[in-house]
């Protein structure tokens, strides 16, 4: 059983994100193997809050080059996007940032 620690990688800090973030609607990168009901009971029991609704997105990776001009790939990636309640506080982490 994975903890919340695992499943929740880490926010995605963008212009974008941050201005979605005063709605309440902040941005994570996720475990690929995670689903909505596990990233909602994650962020609810990290940090605090009450969420709404979860949305999925699988990233996929994308074509670079490597050393001498080898051709590579970044890795793919799951993002999720978390709104939480109106009545719910917001995550304090992304307030210094807005």
């Amino acid at each position: 059983m994975a903890t919340a620690y695992d499943i929740i990688i880490r926010p995605i800090i963008t212009e974008r994100s941050m201005a979605s973030a005063q709605d309440k609607k902040y941005v994570f990168e996720v475990a690929p193997d995670a689903n909505k009901i596990q990233v909602k009971q994650a962020v609810e029991e990290i940090f605090g809050v009450k969420v709404a609704d979860v949305n999925t997105i699988n990233m996929s990776g994308k074509k670079k080059r490597v050393g001498a001009g080898r051709p590579g790939m970044t890795k793919s990636w799951k993002k999720a996007y978390v709104r939480l309640k109106d009545d719910s506080k917001t995550i304090e982490f992304f307030d210094g940032m807005i």
